[in-house]
């Protein structure tokens, strides 16, 4: 495996033991959180492989409902976050799940409140990087490292034009960008990550594309 930097290796500012089941735990559900938009009133999360077995003894119970409470890694209060997330009236559900996945360390995030919710799936990849890998039932791969877009559109040509022309306009410079779709000619998404925040004109003029559903950013 190859790294970019020390950092890399050694891993960030945390609240410990491990950068994987906790700073990668914490950040999946603090992506979660960002792409929901606001605070949950439930949150039900599944952990698969090594998650499933060591959760509660490596603190990734408490490091993935930080993150949905929109905590940092380094944030002293992840200690509190479960005690915390009741007092704020959000409904906490952890499982551990028997089945197996592609990477060990994986957890499953439905969180939501009387109007809406999502599903993300994330993976700790190491060091408190982590995955996002599925978003309401579309495969992806979201660093949650960079600013993002996440454009919900209808599957018709055109779509990757529209949304890059809008993009270069305002010199945002795209520095990954998929598309994923459950089946031809129905519902996509497009993910892309960017260099600099995108504005709300930005985003308006997105929304405003005829095949463009729903616009999420995600800010760095």
């Amino acid at each position: 495996m190859k790294y970019k930097s020390v950092f890399d290796i050694i891993g960030p500012i945390m609240i410990g033991p491990s950068s994987s089941h906790t700073a990668g735990a914490a950040r999946i559900g603090r992506v979660a959180r960002s792409l929901f938009g606001r605070k949950p009133k439930f949150a039900t999360i599944s952990f698969y492989g090594s998650f499933a077995k060591t959760y509660r003894g490596h603190g990734t119970d408490v490091a993935i409902v930080g993150g949905i409470l929109d905590y940092d890694t380094f944030d002293t209060r992840i200690v509190d976050a479960l005690t915390i997330a009741k007092q704020e009236g959000i409904d906490v559900k952890m499982t551990a799940e028997d089945a197996i996945t592609d990477h060990p360390n994986t957890a499953r995030v439905i969180i939501g409140d009387e109007t809406d919710r999502i599903e993300v799936v994330g993976i700790s990849i190491g060091g408190g990087k982590i995955e996002i890998t599925e978003l309401n039932g579309f495969e992806l791969r979201l660093s949650g490292n960079h600013p993002a877009l996440l454009i919900v559109h209808n599957d018709k040509y055109g779509a990757i034009a529209g949304v890059a022309n809008i993009l270069a306009k305002h010199e945002i410079n795209i520095g990954h960008m998929e598309v994923s779709r459950k089946e031809k000619g129905k519902e996509a998404l497009m993910v892309i990550e960017i260099d600099q925040n995108a504005d709300e004109i930005i985003i308006n003029e997105l929304n405003s594309l005829p095949i463009v559903q729903q616009v999420v950013k995600i800010h760095d």
